[in-house]
């Protein structure tokens, strides 16, 4: 299963870039940049990496996250994220980055931007993988800054495909920023949003009917309603599941009680993405494999999961239709092979 998963093309469409920032190029960074780590070593880093809920992991995402000042270590932060989904066979990402993470240290945010964005073109030009970047509010700060962030981004429009919201859910419906995202939609921006993670299946209605989002990232907690079960098949509205992710910040308590199983048979159009794989102890390959094994899912249900993700990406039409006869086409030659 393992090799069959490796040779796989894939989309990879929930990343947070600052969520693959690994504790060995963090310390280089901070060594660098002259900043002092809490922890005294790699070692002592990792095991901090033992979260009771998505607070306790962003407590941990957001001190990482202060060693990155300059330019340069976007760009390395972002290179060596893009380099894994490479050797993966990821053949397209999306990636959320986080604006206000930085600009409230007193970053730029051409600073965080060109970084990040000069890598995505360095990789496509040696790798040929292609990738888009996708801004994301804190939720936890309130709509005037997201709004400040929107104004921010603009000079950068060209650089970036849609906007989002991630950070705590429970307490920030995604009704608190209906203004920013309406103002996002009008500078022709597509939209994401967090819902139903830790939050409740109401969010995802919010998101939906408020913020006018093109995917929903995460949305466990949708299979709690069944009227949204219903409305996500019909609309076949994307959700971007993170199985590791779920299982380290105990959104499940066993990869064998993921509700992948039931939203496949639902219907839904259900992608499988790492989330922060610096901290959650796996790449894109990695939750493949976990979630295959723990539900015992078929090829055929894993190259469906595949294809599923170009169905999900922001691609135009043909292209997503170029990358799924990929997929096609793999999964033909894989089982003659067998035979």
């Amino acid at each position: 299963m393992l090799n069959f998963i490796n040779g796989l093309p894939k989309a990879e469409l929930h990343l947070h870039i600052e969520g693959t920032l690994n504790p060995e190029l963090m310390f280089k960074i901070a060594k660098r940049n002259n900043i002092k780590i809490k922890y005294n070593s790699i070692d002592g880093l990792k095991k901090a990496y033992d979260f009771g809920n998505l607070q306790d992991f962003l407590n941990l995402y957001y001190q990482g996250a202060e060693v990155l000042i300059q330019e340069l270590d976007f760009y390395e932060m972002t290179w060596e994220y893009l380099e894994k989904a490479h050797i993966q066979n990821v053949l397209h990402c999306e990636i959320f980055f986080d604006p206000q993470t930085h600009t409230t240290r007193g970053v730029a945010f051409a600073t965080v931007i060109n970084g990040i964005y000069k890598a995505m073109m360095d990789a496509e030009n040696k790798f040929g993988i292609s990738s888009k970047l996708i801004l994301c509010f804190l939720r936890d700060m309130d709509e005037e800054s997201a709004i400040k962030t929107l104004h921010e981004a603009l000079p950068h429009k060209d650089k970036i495909i849609a906007v989002g919201l991630d950070s705590a859910e429970v307490g920030n419906p995604p009704s608190k920023f209906k203004n920013v995202f309406n103002l996002a939609h009008q500078e022709g921006f597509l939209t994401v949003a967090h819902a139903g993670e830790e939050g409740p299946a109401d969010y995802v209605w919010e998101a939906l009917e408020h913020l006018r989002v093109s995917r929903i990232d995460h949305g466990n907690n949708s299979m709690d309603d069944e009227a949204l079960i219903d409305e996500l098949a019909k609309s076949q509205m994307p959700l971007t599941v993170c199985p590791l992710s779920n299982l380290k910040l105990k959104v499940v308590d066993d990869l064998k009680n993921h509700p992948l199983r039931k939203m496949i048979e639902k219907n839904l159009l259900v992608t499988i993405n790492s989330d922060d794989p610096a901290y959650f102890g796996g790449y894109i390959n990695e939750n493949y494999l976990a979630i295959a094994e723990a539900l015992d899912l078929s090829k055929e249900e894993i190259g469906q999961l595949a294809k599923n993700s170009f169905k999900a990406c922001f691609f135009e039409d043909f292209l997503k239709e170029k990358m799924i006869a990929k997929v096609d086409e793999y999964l033909l030659n894989y089982n003659q092979n067998l035979d």
